[in-house]
């Protein structure tokens, strides 16, 4: 049973993130424009998935309890592009991605560094989502922020929180996805309040 289940959380998890960003990148095409999205939100996440996927390397745990980041990494840099580029700047990408690059390199030379990274790579993350929710409560507008994108968010945060105790029991990852969930589903909360009270409006 317990098995079925481990099984069952990191192919799911796998296959929602394959697709995580894909409602949010298409919903920023579509409308031509990064309306609603936060930046800092958005390079604040991809710094934290960075810390984290190479802290699962360094310690090498196995590897279907983080195959999703590399996925998540492409995607984020996708929707970087995206939201330069209807900003009207794509080389003002450049600089973050250089710094992710040798972030990459940088965090594992010292096992101190990266134990230090990955506890600051929870307020990281806890920051993207803070910097989201401060975004949506400014405007007071969705915008193109897919409220999907957020709630598989939060479901794969709770898969992860399964297979972190079936695995591994890391406290520092368990305490991480704790955090990301619930911000994750507070942000689809305030996605989904917000475009009620904009059809409401209309």
């Amino acid at each position: 049973m317990e098995a079925a289940l481990l099984w069952f959380c990191n192919w799911s998890t796998l296959g929602v993130c394959a697709a995580l960003k894909l409602p949010q990148i298409s919903a920023v095409l579509a409308a031509r424009s990064a309306r609603g999205l936060s930046l800092p939100s958005l390079l604040l996440e991809l710094a934290g998935f960075l810390v984290f996927l190479r802290y699962q390397c360094y310690y090498e745990y196995p590897l279907l309890t983080y195959l999703e980041y590399p996925i998540l990494i492409a995607q984020d840099v996708l929707l970087l592009l995206c939201v330069y580029r209807f900003n009207g700047n794509v080389k003002g990408a450049a600089p973050y991605v250089a710094v992710f690059v040798a972030s990459w390199f940088i965090l594992p030379l010292q096992k101190w560094i990266l134990d230090v990274a990955m506890n600051l790579s929870t307020f990281i993350s806890a920051a993207s989502k803070f910097a989201q929710l401060q975004y949506l409560w400014k405007t007071r507008d969705s915008g193109a922020v897919s409220a999907l994108t957020w709630s598989l968010a939060a479901y794969t945060c709770a898969t992860r929180i399964i297979t972190t105790v079936m695995t591994t029991s890391d406290v520092t990852i368990l305490l991480r996805f704790l955090i990301m969930l619930a911000l994750n589903v507070w942000v689809t909360t305030t996605v989904l309040n917000y475009r009620k009270t904009a059809v409401k409006a209309e």
